[in-house]
């Protein structure tokens, strides 16, 4: 795993620091670190002056390739346009990366601010108190999630792929809308793997940014020559609708206790607890999406028309 997502956990502590940077002309304080992972750190920022609080994910980078890929990210805001997306508000590169001088640069982004964190932590506060949502709350959530990825997927001049799709990468507004964050692992979504070589590289990287128990089957063994596309999404988005039901996805288990995601996710085979709340449509909704096969998965277009029936059927026994 392990892009950072901007897992913003909420730490209302000391905000004391007087750490500064300068995106652009515009000097905002690093209050608070937010988040941290493998590629970058998130700040809690306010910006001088107006005092506007906002998120400052900071990514350093250690040669070219990690430069371009960065500044790729911020590009990626700018193109990927939705109201399920976030935003970038600014960004800036600094400095100068070479491996053999063992100098660093550095990509600051500057992002609104959700101060209700994730849904990860949502649903980590519900799972404490074995608190379900709500199954029309989901589904609208879910519904606004699909929405956003299909733009990644309508991308042009080619579709693209979020690749790292899950709980710790969706932001909660006020008014409880979904929000996409971490465009850090974006790829283009249409990949033809020619040899093995290709086939290993592609495995490499997503072992590096798609999170374990997220990741498509076909992301975990890269087969010599074939061809991956967008539907590595619609593998994640089932498993973040089943952890929207059930607080985690269906492969965390295994993935906590050690055991191999790689067997548990290329089987195939979910589990429903006992005692599931949810309907019998519900669990084959997130089947519909769980399947091994990338060829038999569904794109996002039959998703989201599938997920707006669910909810007709719900509204009208309301």
């Amino acid at each position: 795993m392990n892009s950072l997502g901007l897992s913003i956990i909420l730490k209302m502590g000391c905000l004391c620091s007087k750490e500064s940077v300068i995106v652009n002309s515009k000097k905002y304080y690093l209050r608070d670190q937010l988040g941290e992972g493998g590629f970058s750190t998130v700040y809690l920022g306010e910006e001088v002056g107006s005092k506007k609080k906002v998120a400052i994910k900071k990514i350093i980078c250690h040669g070219m390739e990690d430069e371009k890929i960065a500044l790729r990210e911020a590009e990626y805001h700018d193109v990927l346009q939705h109201k399920n997306i976030l935003r970038c508000i600014d960004s800036s590169l600094t400095g100068h990366a070479d491996p053999v001088l063992n100098s660093t640069s550095m990509v600051l982004l500057v992002l609104p601010y959700y101060p209700r964190g994730t849904l990860l932590h949502e649903l980590e506060r519900r799972s404490a108190s074995q608190s379900y949502m709500d199954p029309i709350d989901i589904l609208s959530m879910f519904l606004q999630i699909c929405e956003g990825i299909k733009v990644f997927h309508e991308a042009k001049p080619e579709p693209l792929a979020h690749r790292d799709l899950k709980t710790a990468n969706i932001l909660l507004a006020n008014n409880n809308s979904p929000i996409i964050m971490d465009l850090g692992s974006v790829a283009r979504a249409r990949v033809k793997i020619t040899g093995s070589s290709e086939a290993q590289k592609l495995q490499d990287v997503a072992a590096e940014r798609c999170s374990m128990p997220y990741r498509a089957p076909e992301l975990w063994n890269v087969e010599s020559y074939c061809v991956i596309d967008e539907r590595t999404d619609i593998w994640s988005l089932g498993c973040l609708l089943y952890a929207m039901c059930f607080f985690k996805s269906p492969f965390d288990a295994v993935y906590e206790r050690g055991d191999s995601v790689a067997l548990a996710v290329i089987s195939g085979t979910i589990n429903f607890p006992d005692n599931s709340p949810f309907s019998e449509d519900m669990h084959d909704l997130i089947l519909f999406m769980l399947r091994v096969n990338p060829m038999e998965r569904p794109y996002i277009y039959s998703v989201i028309e599938r997920v707006t029936d669910e909810i007709v059927k719900y509204e009208a026994k309301a």
